[in-house]
């Protein structure tokens, strides 16, 4: 039999052998109205009186199913909606699970959320060896839980401890770790994955799943006062690394310690749970996130010009921009680079540094000593231009040094094509000052990475005036092929990211220099939900990079940027931070764990710490500054729309994510009630809290910048 997205075939072997292949698209997503289909293919199997087994699988060459759809997500207008949904899918996965026959799951590419959720409603699961492969219950990262049955069958399958850590990290499993844990019972090539799961058949209905448990684990998950342990210690990690302001880590684990009892119970739970949470602010911003890269995915960053293919690349400096600039390129982005430094060191150290990286998963086999190498051949270096006549793309990772990036500019020129784009990483300078210096500055353009460059997702585009559209298309999807995520943004000082965090920082010192304590800052802004403290970040960065930036901001963008005193007496002090172990924190290489606030720094700043403000004010102080000036970026023009504004917030500098970037969190707060926090503080502390224009435009009008 046949439906819009699934065939069955019955074989001489009377095994029925159900493929699912969604038309039009390149990988399977469970959509709400296949469970129509499903219906019909339930029925006719439970019509075929001689059948012996059943397997499910794929049609796509490298997917099985990645995920539901998230759109039925935004499609249900209530809680109920959700509810019924979830049910449904119960209801299915149920009589699935129930049919007289063994059913095998033969799985090649990705198998992750209601995919895997399928798969375990299976008595058996088959996995092929391909690199795609990959298993979990990713939920968690959009702020829900499973909800077809994956926090009742997953803790039955593998133990409370190890369902447990899947579902609350959203980790994804490669085949051997499936196997090693339990999740799949077999893995083998991809040109046997039929045969071998049709083999599995043989083995009858299974009985019932027992998890691999070893030691203490064994021990805890015994007992009831032992699960108690388990989730009681899980509940505390999760709090203590969501702050929490995420609720579905806590409504998993409910779910989870229901799946010790009665199953039918357990999925009530759970289907409740996921309505709940499915509707919640947390689950919609995060959402929001999704759906927007997903959009710009799709996006040249140029209307409807086409990108050039960059075949080989130049990066100049080898130091740690550099050297992960190269990385990504050679390593994510597959294109062979030469890095050119001034000396033979800084080459070799950016070489060592990706050698390190991909050795390490050669011995976690998670790749092979030939494909190491194979990447590592892509990584040249030269300290001239020799090699460079035939790059296509150059990115210049030097020093924030006007005279030297234009000394850098004019080499290219000479040393390369025509047709070679030059791609400055400047944090703060105006890219159309660079390219005053080209022959050809519509060739030039802004890529600004962010530190760690293997790590951050994000990259700004930067192009000034004189840019041409193919320059900023060729330049959006190499950033891509890296790996990152890439937004447009508008010449300007500081660009959008640093602009925004530049208020940021600074009020922050402003706040020390008053007395607020280091530490209690920085567990404030953690606790609103930023991945770290300012201090601590500003250590990170470099209290020098922070003291350089703002004066060039200042200059560009008047003096709500003038920084405060507090940088200029650290440097005096030969505080830079991490860089040279002597900053706001302690850096003791002999000391594991959190890092000590170095009380001498309060003498050097002249203050007393007495902290008299609470979090929530200290908190408020900072991003509300923050807020404002994102406002003006989007009003200028200096990025496209509020949509790009999050997106460059959230994965440029850890803005909350369950709060959905400034302009979501601007809208929930309301802009009225953000123009009356600006001139409360503006009345206190001066013009830098004043709002701006479109804020107080928006506020009179009672307008938001999301429908």
């Amino acid at each position: 039999m046949k439906t819009n997205s699934f065939q069955v075939v019955v074989g001489e072997d009377k095994i029925a052998v159900i493929t699912m292949d969604v038309p039009g698209e390149t990988m399977n997503t469970l959509r709400s109205e296949f469970g129509e289909e499903v219906r019909q293919i339930l029925d006719f199997l439970g019509s075929q009186s001689d059948l012996s087994g059943v397997v499910f699988t794929s049609g796509k060459p490298d997917s099985f199913i990645a995920g539901a759809d998230i759109n039925m997500l935004a499609a249900c207008e209530t809680r109920e909606d959700v509810y019924k949904l979830s049910r449904d899918g119960h209801k299915l996965l149920n009589e699935l699970a129930a049919l007289s026959v063994p059913v095998v799951a033969a799985i090649n590419g990705p198998c992750l959320g209601g995919g895997l959720e399928l798969a375990l409603a299976c008595d058996y699961r088959v996995i092929s060896n391909s690199p795609k492969t990959v298993l979990g219950l990713p939920e968690v990262q959009l702020g829900i839980l499973p909800g077809g049955g994956g926090t009742q069958r997953l803790p039955k399958l593998v133990g409370i401890a190890k369902s447990l850590d899947m579902m609350l990290t959203g980790k994804q499993l490669r085949p051997k770790q499936a196997v090693k844990l339990g999740v799949a019972d077999e893995m083998v090539p991809h040109t046997v994955l039929l045969e071998a799961a049709k083999k599995w058949v043989s083995k009858g209905k299974r009985k019932s799943a027992k998890p691999r448990l070893k030691g203490i684990e064994k021990v805890l998950e015994m007992t009831p006062m032992g699960r108690n342990v388990i989730y009681d210690q899980a509940l505390k990690t999760v709090m203590k690394k969501t702050q929490g302001n995420y609720p579905a880590p806590a409504k998993i684990i409910e779910c989870v310690k229901a799946s010790t009892g009665n199953l039918e119970e357990g999925l009530k739970m759970e289907a409740g749970h996921f309505a709940d949470l499915v509707m919640s602010p947390e689950s919609a911003a995060l959402r929001s996130i999704f759906f927007a890269t997903t959009e710009m995915k799709k996006e040249t960053g140029a209307g409807e010009v086409k990108p050039s293919k960059v075949n080989k690349a130049m990066v100049l400096g080898g130091g740690l921009m550099g050297g992960g600039i190269a990385n990504v390129t050679a390593v994510k982005a597959k294109v062979p680079v030469r890095i050119k430094d001034i000396g033979h060191q800084g080459i070799s150290a950016a070489l060592a540094s990706t050698w390190k990286q991909l050795d390490k998963k050669v011995k976690r086999r998670h790749l092979t000593a030939a494909d190491r190498d194979k990447t590592m051949n892509m990584m040249t270096g030269t300290v001239d231009y020799s090699g460079v006549k035939d790059v296509d793309m150059v990115v210049e990772a030097v020093f924030e040094d006007l005279n030297l990036k234009h000394q850098m500019v004019k080499d290219v020129e000479l040393h390369c094509g025509d047709e070679t784009i030059f791609a400055s990483n400047t944090s703060s300078l105006p890219i159309g000052q660079i390219a005053e210096a080209a022959s050809r500055p519509d060739k030039v353009i802004g890529l600004h990475y962010f530190s760690p460059v293997e790590k951050m997702p994000l990259v700004e585009v930067i192009a000034h005036k004189g840019t041409s559209p193919e320059t900023i298309a060729t330049t959006v999807a190499f950033a891509k092929k890296q790996g990152k995520t890439p937004i447009v943004v508008q010449d300007c000082a500081g660009f959008y990211v640093n602009r925004i965090l530049a208020p940021y920082m600074n009020e922050a010192a402003n706040l020390v220099l008053e007395g607020e304590p280091i530490d209690k800052l920085d567990k404030a802004l953690v606790k609103f939900g930023f991945p770290v403290g300012p201090v601590t970040l500003l250590d990170e960065v470099g209290i020098d990079v922070g003291a350089k930036i703002s004066p060039i901001l200042e200059a560009e963008l008047g003096s709500r940027f003038a920084s405060p005193p507090a940088f200029a007496k650290l440097l005096a002090d030969d505080r830079k931070g991490r860089k040279n172990g002597k900053g706001f924190y302690k850096f003791d290489a002999k000391k594991k764990g959190k890092k000590p606030v170095d009380e001498s720094v309060y003498k050097v700043l002249g203050v007393t710490p007495d902290g008299r403000l609470s979090d929530s004010e200290l908190a408020e102080r900072c991003v509300v500054q923050m807020l404002n000036e994102a406002v003006r970026c989007l009003d200028e023009g200096i990025i496209a729309s509020a949509r790009d504004g999050d997106i460059g917030a959230i994965f440029g500098i850890g803005f909350p994510p369950f709060l959905g970037g400034p302009f979501r969190y601007i809208d929930s707060l309301g802009p009225a009630r953000l123009v009356d926090l600006l001139k409360g503080y503006e009345t206190r502390f001066g013009d830098r809290f004043a709002p701006c224009e479109r804020l107080l435009a928006m506020a009179a009008a009672d307008e938001r910048f999301y429908s």
